[in-house]
């Protein structure tokens, strides 16, 4: 199996992935220790745990075919939901959103995370059998379920994931093998029901965008807001800044002492910065790129419309939080609490991530058998 395997994806993989582990302990054993009165190893150890549990799941998902998602992705989806719903009524608030639950008071999962997974799983299910449909209601079907549960995330609300879940939904739909027309009329129908939908929830008296999440369009000139809300962003910069081309060395971060206060999960790269300088972080994001462009080729190679939609939305999904992350990094757009790929801690993410990379390497497979 491993012969079959793109190996080059599989090495660039592994090499984001352990330096993720060493940075996730460089940035968080100072805030474990001083600010949770934890062992400096705490977060560097429940990310372990979650990587150990990532490849193990990989290699089930490496030995099952992807015909039979089509069997087992809508089950997921609903799955999916029905967890989206005990969050709201029963989840973990933390950063001011309820977006985590707790299961049998061992692990926090983020259901909005795998429900990224589960929707490429069955949009490329389910429209590799109906991409001669002509029927708009068949086809609209995927597309308003989405559009429910895009409503679910941003009532916790968690307007990053919901975003993202926005964004990779409308991709998936347009590089869809259905007519122009039916896409058409599908966009325009779902944008009604949208909608309609944020009104009826507006009438009702449900808030769509939080203070925090208001307060986050904010961004531009941000270190003008140092002791407010350009907090994190501005010591992002500092950060970026101390670290300069060649960076203070692994582990000599001054702004990981609780200047930053995400500085394990959504700043990561501005301690990879400020530790392993400029041209490092370049050839890390030059690693992750490529990982991108592997996963893109294997799509292209695809000789069935399921394998070809399955690594099209793994390359959008890794693509799309790259792309927010840095961007509120760098103060092009509001911050979200989007994870850098590879490198950001979060279990549920990572889980999903090395998933996702099991599934294309999985395609890969079924395109050379």
């Amino acid at each position: 199996m491993l012969k079959k395997m793109d190996k080059c994806l599989v090495i660039c993989t592994c090499l984001l992935l352990i330096t993720g582990l060493i940075m996730i302990f460089s940035a968080s054993n100072v805030t474990s220790y001083m600010k949770y009165a934890k062992s400096p190893y705490y977060y560097f150890l429940k990310q372990s745990i979650f990587l150990i549990a990532s490849f193990i799941l990989s290699f089930i998902i490496l030995k099952i075919d992807t015909k039979k998602y089509h069997f087992i992705s809508f089950p997921l989806i609903i799955i999916g939901i029905i967890l989206l719903v005990v969050v709201l009524i029963n989840g973990k608030v933390a950063n001011q959103a309820k977006s985590w639950i707790n299961l049998f008071g061992i692990i926090t999962i983020q259901p909005s995370e795998f429900i990224k997974i589960f929707t490429i799983m069955w949009f490329s299910s389910f429209y590799s059998i109906k991409k001669n449909c002509t029927s708009l209601k068949k086809v609209l079907f995927p597309l308003t379920m989405s559009a429910g549960i895009a409503l679910l995330i941003i009532i916790q609300p968690d307007l990053g994931t919901a975003s993202i879940y926005f964004m990779l939904v409308l991709f998936l739909f347009l590089i869809l093998p259905i007519s122009k027309k039916i896409k058409r009329n599908s966009i325009l129908s779902i944008i009604g029901i949208v909608i309609v939908s944020l009104l009826l929830l507006l009438n009702n008296g449900v808030k769509i965008l939080f203070a925090r999440q208001i307060q986050r369009f904010n961004f531009l000139n941000p270190c003008e807001r140092l002791y407010s809300d350009g907090n994190q962003v501005c010591n992002g910069y500092i950060a970026i800044n101390n670290g300069g081309l060649f960076g203070k060395g692994l582990g000599n971060s001054t702004q990981k002492y609780l200047y930053l206060p995400e500085a394990y999960t959504d700043f990561i790269f501005a301690i990879v910065v400020e530790e392993l300088g400029l041209i490092v972080s370049v050839i890390i994001l030059l690693i992750l790129f490529l990982v991108l462009w592997r996963i893109f080729l294997i799509a292209k190679r695809s000789k069935t419309t399921r394998g070809s939609l399955l690594c099209f939305g793994v390359f959008i999904y890794i693509l799309l939080h790259t792309i927010v992350n840095l961007g509120g990094l760098l103060g092009l757009i509001p911050l979200t609490g989007v994870p850098l790929p590879f490198l950001s801690y979060g279990g549920s993410y990572l889980l999903c991530l090395v998933s996702s990379i099991a599934i294309v390497l999985r395609v890969d497979i079924e395109n050379k058998l």
